[in-house]
């Protein structure tokens, strides 16, 4: 067991190190904040927004003498940016995961993973979580400023929804990101792997729709399945154990899928 964690911990390193030193991992991150922040000025201050959308109801309830429903601010914030957020990890993801296995095997460098004594799961594990941690560093900057947002609000929100909502963004990354490493491990192209990981993904997160036209126990299966229903559990305050499982399937399948994709070139080595 030893073995095998310091193994995990070794390719992980390798992992994290090729993202800090890759000028297109700096390139994504620089992107995506740029995009994250313009969603946010967007959601609070664009045509539309939730402050102007306020001040429009508090100004038309004086001048017709009608009291404004209450509106919650810090959650309609955090709930519009997280599903924004959301789609976004649809293009960016793909482009984190295409190179995961498909460089390796571009470098000719696969075969030596596959013939190493390091074992599939270990490198897969790794791998993933180098990647995941490289995506987080791009999400923590933008927990501070969403925190830095809403503690201005009065009365304070819980922090408890700003956490599920960004435990839910982590868990979606992770299981994109696994389903992107193995379909990355099927081909020697970058390109081919991003396209078809977001197909992949896009289908996952479009399944929902299909369901409500399913009847019966299929449909029910459909929407049991869909990573946009459950991600909506988490961005919504709600720590719903069904959801975790199913983002913790949809980890273990693309580790799982990763291994055996693997053991094939293995064998098709020996």
């Amino acid at each position: 067991m030893g073995i095998v964690l310091s193994n995990i911990i070794a390719i992980y390193r390798r992992e994290l190190q090729s993202y800090f030193v890759s000028p297109l991992a700096y390139v994504i991150a620089g992107i995506f904040w740029f995009i994250s922040g313009l969603f946010l000025v967007m959601i609070l201050l664009g045509p539309g927004g939730i402050l102007p959308t306020i001040t429009a109801l508090d100004l038309q309830g004086q001048q017709l003498g009608v009291p404004v429903p209450p509106i919650d601010v810090p959650y309609e914030f955090v709930r519009a940016f997280l599903d924004r957020m959301g789609w976004l990890l649809l293009f960016v993801l793909p482009i984190l995961s295409m190179g995961l296995y498909a460089e390796e095997r571009k470098r000719g460098t696969l075969e030596l993973l596959a013939t190493s004594p390091v074992t599939n799961w270990a490198v897969a594990v790794g791998k993933l979580l180098g990647v995941l941690t490289f995506f987080i560093t791009m999400v923590v900057p933008l927990l501070a400023l969403e925190a830095f947002v809403i503690q201005q609000s009065n009365p304070p929100m819980a922090p408890t929804m700003l956490l599920f909502g960004h435990l839910g963004l982590i868990l979606l990354a992770a299981a994109i990101l696994s389903l992107g490493m193995f379909i990355s491990s099927l081909t020697d192209s970058t390109i081919l792997s991003a396209v078809f990981t977001f197909a992949v993904i896009l289908l996952l997160l479009f399944v929902d729709l299909l369901a409500k036209t399913v009847p019966g126990p299929i449909g029910e299966a459909l929407s049991y399945i869909s990573l946009l229903k459950h991600f909506n559990t988490f961005i919504e305050g709600i720590f719903d154990t069904s959801a975790l499982l199913l983002f913790l399937s949809y980890i273990f399948l693309g580790i799982f899928l990763t291994s055996q994709s693997i053991d094939a070139l293995r064998f098709q080595r020996q």
